[in-house]
């Protein structure tokens, strides 16, 4: 009985550093660290759109398959606070970055994992390459917060480019020492939804 319990703890351990692994690898070969964070999350984030499209590990999907805010499922602790970071590193290209970071979505106080009772600060607003941009990253991450906090800062929307373009997630966190946990990543271009979400915003291309 007592070789089978090591064979299992054994296992377990081979699981989670397999797992530790591709989190360091995803976020290192994508040059999401260094170019966003320092060091790779701890856990990988569960992505779910409504139509039923699981994204992440750098994959490429389309504006229009991730148009709508997404289901996030990362392991909370149901009495800790979070906070959720959507941006894209490659405004206006990967080549030529000159808006990194572009914040696409930032949720704060959000309660164990329940998104929807955290207070937005920048509502969702999906992938939104111009046209010429080529392949770019969107990259989520979720901080720990040290508890229910008073976020002073902007509230962005999702109508105007203001306070979106040059924002750092790093920054962010260290200002309200937060710990990252959990994140990911796809990848995407432009499609014929793109020139309604500049609409949106005003932006003429």
């Amino acid at each position: 009985m007592w070789q089978q319990r090591i064979l299992l703890i054994c296992l377990i351990a081979r699981c989670v550093l397999a797992e530790d692994n591709e989190i360091d690898k995803l976020f290192r070969d994508t040059e999401v660290v260094p170019d966003v964070i320092e060091e790779p999350p701890k856990e990988l984030l569960k992505i779910d759109y409504n139509n039923g499209l699981e994204v992440g590990k750098a994959e490429e999907f389309t504006p229009t398959q991730t148009k709508d805010e997404p289901a996030l499922e990362w392991t909370a602790e149901p009495d800790a606070y979070y906070t959720v970071i959507m941006i894209n590193p490659d405004v206006p290209t990967r080549q030529n970055p000159t808006w990194r970071e572009w914040l696409h979505w930032l949720v704060v106080n959000v309660p164990g994992g329940d998104i929807a009772k955290g207070d937005i600060l920048a509502p969702y607003i999906g992938p939104m390459a111009p046209k010429m941009s080529g392949l770019l990253r969107y990259v989520f991450l979720i901080y720990k917060q040290p508890g229910k906090q008073m976020f002073d800062e902007m509230v962005r929307t999702n109508t105007d480019v203001a306070g979106h373009e040059k924002f750092s997630s790093m920054t962010f966190a260290a200002k309200y020492d937060m710990e990252l946990m959990a994140g990911n990543l796809f990848q995407a271009r432009w499609d014929e939804l793109v020139p309604k979400l500049h609409k949106q915003f005003g932006i003429v291309i």
